[in-house]
């Protein structure tokens, strides 16, 4: 048998389970959750640079910073000069993360028009993450969603852990779908689904997605996958084949957890734009300028990328 042409290849990977997206919006998380592990501080004018650089990329969502304390996540300690210096372009949103209630309102009076809030379905990497249990957690949230509403800010949680923890190895998918439905039900307009030390595969995401799509719409889901052993990219098709059209990724592949010793990056948001466009999917993102920044941030950062793209881009 011959090789098969690019357009029936696709037509049966849409047909093994749904159709794939036409489009689907990719969340840059570099900027924040790339860099915030970082162990040597990077100057506040190199992450304006970078932030404004993806800002040419066509990328919709960039997510910018974090306003947690300083004490806890020290790389994120410029929070606010952050962003009050990047150009901000219209048509592009620019989350932060806020914690609590006195980080919202930090943001906020720093210029921030949308949040996001971090949650996860494991009891223990709560407990190590933000030091209370699920439910104290969510409590926590209540506040900065209400604050949130008054302001008409909107909301993106985030739930960790929905393929395993390493602290208490597999979740449940139906703790994983009950934390969602409740962070969903409090007002976040998209629960996005981390595999925060990447141990998924496609057989776990699809059992996880099974149960969260029964109490959250599919519309407002995302993924956000860790390449620790090398599945990220296996895991989000399955995910898009599932109808979900929002995906998370990393420029260069930066980023981990403070939290979850081992997790290495994101998946790399070339591989993933790669991936997609291959698919014949639109993102509105220009790979070459996508490549440009991710260059500029690992020259800084003095590290080599790990993206496949980017490597076999500097190859060629």
């Amino acid at each position: 048998m011959g090789p098969l042409r690019r357009g029936s290849l696709i037509g049966q990977l849409s047909s093994t389970a749904g159709v794939l997206p036409k489009h689907v919006k990719i969340v840059e998380v570099g900027p924040r959750d790339g860099l915030q592990n970082e162990k040597n501080l990077v100057p506040t004018q190199v992450k304006i640079d970078f932030i404004n650089m993806l800002s040419e990329t066509g990328l919709s969502v960039i997510e910018a910073t974090s306003f947690v304390s300083p004490k806890w996540v020290p790389q994120m300690a410029d929070h606010t000069e952050v962003m009050q210096g990047i150009h901000k372009v219209s048509g592009i949103s620019y989350p932060v993360l806020t914690p609590n209630l006195q980080g919202f309102q930090a943001a906020v009076a720093a210029g921030a028009r949308e949040v996001s809030i971090f949650g996860a379905a494991s009891e223990l990497f709560t407990k190590k993450n933000i030091n209370c249990s699920i439910d104290e957690s969510l409590q926590r949230f209540s506040d900065v969603l209400r604050a949130a509403k008054e302001g008409s800010v909107p909301v993106r949680g985030y739930v960790s852990c929905v393929l395993g923890c390493p602290y208490e190895g597999k979740i449940a998918p139906a703790k994983v779908a009950e934390v969602s439905k409740k962070m969903y039900a409090m007002g976040c307009y998209e629960i996005s689904l981390g595999d925060t030390i990447g141990v998924g595969t496609p057989g776990n995401m699809k059992e996880m997605l099974s149960a969260v799509v029964k109490e959250v719409p599919v519309g407002a889901l995302a993924v956000h996958c860790h390449d620790t052993y090398g599945q990220a990219l296996a895991n989000t098709l399955v995910a898009l084949q599932m109808g979900v059209s929002v995906v998370d990724s990393s420029v260069a592949g930066l980023g981990g957890c403070p939290y979850a010793q081992g997790a290495s990056g994101n998946v790399a948001t070339e591989d993933m734009v790669y991936m997609l466009h291959g698919l014949g999917i639109h993102t509105g993102v220009d790979l070459p300028k996508l490549l440009e920044a991710g260059s500029f941030i690992c020259k800084a950062l003095n590290r080599k990328t790990s993206s496949k793209v980017a490597q076999a881009s500097c190859k060629l």
